[in-house]
């Protein structure tokens, strides 16, 4: 965490592809893990499309959406649960306010118009613009606005709003019904264009915080409301409070509360004396509340907004051909969206409140990122593919990691331990036992889920997973494809979790998955593979100690650009010697990410080995699709140094107990997984039936998952297996607490160690 006088730093997105949304304001936004989805709002008419941005791979997409397709609206209220997104009121024409309640299932991209039941001793929620809609744990919470009383469609009777309602959400999908709480303390006057956030401070109830808006005349106040006991006050505050605005976002971060831009009063100047009438003027100022001690400070003041001349140049300059990751400040804006992904603030577009073209207010369409704390602690590396001289590993992204430093540390492998004692055949472990249960085999299907609209195929990618329950096999990493609507081709984003693996010629069936502890380990030496912006990469060497044991240079603080970056990683490893991987030792790994205010810590431990000769590799490239009730699995055959490949097995995790219910889904260690073979031959698919994914095991020890393994055998044996981890619909898995459901699903390329 920053302190505050270090500050956090604003980053501006130099560059994005896909169909970019036009520039416009009343637009909003919301998170759902790195994607964020902007709808409504207009500049020359009001939009309604739904655009998503993902963070990770910088690239813009319009999802194929289905159902109850809302239409355009601007200043709405947008609000996010877990994958599902509501949107309430707004203004659908001009001088046309609505009052509609919308669903969207994001996971499915579809829209539902729902219908919630009025409040028992009051009148359901007017149509409305410039309203907060807020949730706090399974409720939201409707504040204010602006209605037209007018009949006349094209005239404007307005009355601002100070209602309170709230709404409660059904589990999954689905509202119960508006109500109004009784509440204590006064409250707000009525107000338009504020801002309303939710915190709740540990051992304490949650609070709702309104702060802004305007009713005529703009407002500079902050209201608190007691969830608990719904009681509204106004708390006292220490350090510079923000200048009245509206228009304005607030967002919060941990404990604080970052508010941004809006239209504030204009700074008087010489041309400009005291005047009768008090102008207004959009703002890029940035102010923080620490929401436990309730101390304002601001952050950009509001006096940079003198410059605005001198900062139009600079963001011309900048669209021109800006420096990636430039550092700077955004330029003044009102009615811009704003939304958080981890420790990073992001904001888009909005009006400018300078120049005009015509009768049409000018909006921006730059994108920029605040900064505000390290990067957190990643994920373990995980292996794609291993050979005899070349590892190829990747990690998960984190939301503010710009850079990832790469280390290992070779170990020598002990001698091999005695020989265990022979024990009954098992299907489930040894792919040379004569129970195999084949299931239906046939050619590959098309995937039956819809494309993104910009995307002809709609593939994700998703991830596998290597840890075998073989004698003498390995685990191995390597990209999966499965369709799921809207979202991207990015292998290098889905991975999550660790591996081990055993490997050819082991004696061990499989090795424990617990996080390797350095303590075997006297005085370790880390080397440095690299300093990689991608989420993997594939090597044969890595870097040596400077000489003379000088220390290595550590990442430039708060740098402004990638030039400054790349210099550094210049000197880090000029001059520096470089070792080739060898054939069958074992490396640990580690990384840990990088951004302008620091580096992070490293990640936990993993192990991976270098092949041995002779043995198969991993299949690869799986591909997974839903067909009517069976999922059918394919996959590419790996190289085998020692003959053809004679045979595949594929294996199923499944429940220990059948009557376990709810408890057998619940979250379980890699370790604890039993497997049964469902599939043994030559060919490179295999159709799993309804029956066998009735028993499957949800793994939840990371995202909920069902687990295929599977590995080729040559005349040497069995070699690594890849393990396939098929994400399913989170809302199904709440809506069935005691039954596990293997559909719908995703692939996902994670590691758990075994």
């Amino acid at each position: 965490m920053l302190s505050d006088s270090e500050g956090p730093l604003w980053r501006k997105v130099p560059s994005f592809t896909g169909p970019v949304p036009r520039p416009r304001h009343g637009h909003r936004a919301v998170a759902i893990r790195e994607l964020i989805v902007v709808f409504g709002g207009g500049n020359e008419g009001i939009s309604d499309d739904l655009h998503v941005y993902n963070t990770v791979s910088r690239q813009w997409f319009l999802p194929a959406i289905r159902g109850d397709i809302p239409p355009g609206c601007a200043a709405h209220g947008f609000v996010c649960e877990g994958t599902r997104i509501l949107v309430f009121g707004g203004m659908v024409e001009f001088g046309k306010y609505s009052n509609n309640l919308y669903e969207l299932q994001a996971s499915r991209w579809l829209w539902k118009k729902l219908k919630p039941r009025g409040p028992k001793n009051a009148s359901p929620p007017c149509p409305r613009i410039g309203h907060s809609l807020t949730l706090v744990g399974n409720k939201c919470y409707l504040f204010g606005g602006l209605a037209n009383e007018s009949e006349d469609p094209n005239g404007n009777v307005l009355r601002y709003l100070d209602d309170l309602y709230e709404l409660e959400l059904q589990a999954v999908s689905g509202v119960k019904g508006w109500s109004v709480p009784d509440t204590k303390g006064g409250g707000p006057t009525p107000r338009e264009s504020h801002t309303a956030v939710a915190y709740c401070r540990p051992g304490q109830s949650p609070k709702l915080y309104v702060f802004g808006g305007m009713c005529g005349h703009r407002y500079g106040d902050l209201w608190q409301l007691d969830i608990e006991t719904m009681t509204w006050s106004t708390p006292e505050t220490r350090g510079q409070c923000p200048v009245a605005r509206s228009l304005h976002s607030a967002n919060v971060i941990g404990n604080k509360m970052y508010v941004f831009g809006g239209w504030v009063p204009a700074v008087e100047s010489e041309n400009k004396p005291n005047a009768s009438d008090v102008e207004w003027t959009c703002t890029n100022s940035l102010s923080l509340l620490n929401l436990d001690t309730m101390t304002w400070q601001p952050l950009v003041p509001e006096l940079e907004q003198q410059n605005q001349e001198h900062q139009d140049q600079q963001q011309q300059q900048q669209q021109k051909g800006p420096q990636e990751g430039a550092t700077g400040v955004p330029g003044p804006r009102a009615g811009h969206c704003a939304t958080t992904i981890g420790s990073r603030l992001y904001i888009w577009s909005g009006r400018d409140g300078y120049r005009k073209n015509q009768k049409y207010q000018v909006c921006r369409k730059d994108l920029w990122y605040l900064e505000t704390e390290r990067p957190t602690t990643p994920c373990a590396v995980l292996l794609v593919k291993s050979t005899i001289t070349m590892l190829h590993v990747a990690w998960r992204p984190l939301p503010a990691g710009e850079y990832y430093l790469l280390q290992l540390q070779p170990i020598r492998p002990p001698p091999p331990p005695p020989p265990p004692p022979p024990c009954p055949s098992d299907s489930a472990a040894d792919p040379q036992s004569s129970s195999t249960e084949v299931v239906e085999e046939g050619p590959s299907p098309e995937n039956t889920l819809g494309p993104s609209r910009d995307s002809p195929s709609g593939k994700t990618a998703s991830g596998k997973k290597m840890t075998s329950p073989l004698k003498g096999g390995g685990v191995v990493e390597a990209p999966v494809e499965i369709c799921e609507t809207g979202t991207l081709n990015l292998p290098q984003s889905s991975f999550c979790g660790n591996a081990d693996r055993t490997y050819p010629g082991s004696s061990m069936d499989v090795l424990n998955l617990a996080t390797v502890e350095e303590e075997s380990l006297q005085e370790p030496v880390w080397y440095d593979v690299g300093v990689f912006k991608t989420l993997f990469t594939e090597f044969t060497e890595y870097f040596l100690p400077p000489v003379g044991g000088e220390e290595a240079q550590p990442p430039p603080y708060r740098y402004t650009s990638s030039k400054e970056v790349k210099q550094w990683i210049q000197r880090r490893y000029d001059g520096r010697e470089k070792h080739p991987l060898e054939p069958g030792v074992t490396y640990r790994f580690r990384v840990s990410a990088i951004n302008s205010c620091g580096q992070g810590e490293f990640s936990p431990v993993s192990e991976y080995k270098t092949c041995q000769p002779g043995f198969p590799g991993a299949p690869s490239a799986v591909k997974i699709s839903k067909v009517s009730e069976n999922v059918h699995i394919s996959w590419e055959s790996p190289t085998s140094p020692s003959g053809k490949i004679l045979e595949y097995s594929m294996y199923l995790a499944v429940r220990k107990s059948r009557g376990g219910g709810a408890a057998a889904t619940a979250s379980t260690a890699s370790g604890d997984m039993a497997f049964i073979r469902i599939y043994r031959g030559t060919k490179t698919s295999c159709t799993v039936s309804p029956s066998h994914l009735s028993n499957a095991h949800i793994d939840c020890s990371a995202r909920p998952a069902v687990v295929f393994r599977i590995a080729a055998k040559n005349e040497q044996g069995y070699g690594p297996a890849t393990q396939i981890r098929w994400l399913q619909d989170t809302s199904k898995l709440k809506a069935s607490s005691s039954e596990s459901k293997a559909n719908s699903g995703e692939a996902d390329q994670e590691s758990k160690k075994r």
